[in-house]
């Protein structure tokens, strides 16, 4: 079953076809698009690893659908969502494209991330997993505080990366600092390991409080934080 929703929301501004002609003119070098397949499986052989089901799954700035159609084709997912801001990119994919069975229900929204997040209609939907690659950079402060306590409701487990490695280097430094000990991976992927065993909820709350504090205080900005090692 597949279905569209027409709601362009006030994110959708600057994501016009000049902004995929000039960010996207080439493809191949496009993190989650030329590796879209290695995103894809990583998440599948660690979430098999852990025993964990991906039923439903929801993609919060899909594009062009490569790494979408990739995360469909690894977990098979029983329902699928969709959402996109920007309309050229909205007309260019198909949900019927994104259907691999019949049973399979794929809908795509056009709209953006925070207009998703205050849409009360939504209020009640909970996903597996959501997928939020090159989305948090175009929001401001204000409204990634709005939607990141919404998405930790209506998503079980996140995946998001953002376009940037010499900063992320810097923070991954400044939050060991803080006792958050992280993991980096060039060119941009930050990771943080949860352990359900005796990770306590107060403990994810001091974790995310004091990298908001490393952030908001730009405290990876610090100079003994500047030289980077050689192992990360």
């Amino acid at each position: 079953m597949s279905r569209y929703v027409k709601n362009y929301g006030p994110g959708a501004e600057g994501f016009r076809s000049s902004y995929w002609e000039k960010y996207y003119g080439d493809p191949d070098i496009m993190d989650c698009i030329y590796n879209a397949r290695e995103h894809a499986n990583y998440l599948e052989a660690l979430f098999s690893l852990e025993a964990i089901h991906i039923g439903s799954l929801i993609d919060f700035g899909y594009g062009l659908g490569h790494l979408l159609g990739a995360m469909i084709d690894a977990f098979m997912p029983h329902t699928v969502e969709g959402i996109e801001p920007s309309s050229h990119a909205y007309n260019r994919v198909d949900a019927a494209s994104l259907q691999r069975v019949p049973s399979m229900e794929v809908s795509l929204y056009a709209t953006d991330l925070l207009s998703w997040c205050l849409d009360s209609s939504r209020e009640e939907v909970e996903f597996d997993l959501g997928i939020c690659t090159s989305v948090l950079q175009y929001l401001s402060d204000e409204e990634i505080r709005t939607c990141v306590p919404i998405l930790a409701r209506r998503v079980k487990y996140l995946y998001f990366t953002i376009p940037i490695d010499i900063e992320l280097e810097y923070t991954k430094k400044s939050s060991r600092e803080y006792k958050v000990i992280s993991d980096f991976r060039a060119p941009d992927i930050m990771r943080f390991g949860f352990t359900p065993l005796y990770t306590r909820f107060v403990d994810v709350w001091h974790a995310v409080d004091r990298l908001a504090t490393v952030m908001d205080e730009r405290r990876w900005d610090q100079p003994q934080f500047h030289t980077r090692k050689k192992v990360t």
